[in-house]
């Protein structure tokens, strides 16, 4: 079965690259009536203020009828920011080289959370090398829950 994520990017994607942005990614948290449907938008001028509410007056229009979450949820509209979150092997790719934070779905060699250089994408097994201080790691790239950017000030 698909994850609501899923099926929410495919309703969403041909509406906000129509609008003339790029769709980040998705996330959905569920908590209840305090659930929240985050969706990440991107373009070449920026993300700005304006650019969120118009999105999310658009979104908000589709989910009205299309009724993707059945339960009580705030939807948020935002710029990826400096901590871009990671959501796909294109991401990856992207950002070959640079630090990220992950965590997974289930531990591997006992451990969870990771900090790390991205070393290398493999798009014919779906997987990341990450580079850490403790070693490298070959990560499946479905095992993947959250990953982002580290911001280095």
């Amino acid at each position: 079965m698909a994850k609501i994520t899923d099926k929410i990017e495919v309703l969403i994607r041909p509406v906000i690259e129509d609008m003339g942005y790029e769709l980040v990614g998705v996330e959905y948290v569920a908590s209840g009536k305090h659930s929240i449907l985050r969706v990440y938008i991107d373009s070449d001028q920026g993300i700005g203020l304006n650019d969120c509410e118009t999105v999310s007056r658009q979104l908000s229009s589709i989910f009205d009828v299309e009724d993707p979450i059945m339960t009580q949820y705030n939807l948020e509209v935002s710029s990826p920011g400096v901590e871009r979150p990671l959501f796909n092997i294109e991401h990856y790719q992207r950002f070959l080289g640079q630090d990220v934070k992950l965590r997974l779905l289930r531990s591997v060699n006992g451990r969870r959370k990771f900090n790390g250089a991205i070393g290398s994408v493999s798009e014919a097994n779906n997987s990341i090398e990450l580079m850490t201080d403790t070693g490298s790691y070959k990560l499946d790239i479905e095992l993947i829950e959250k990953a982002n950017l580290v911001a280095h000030f």
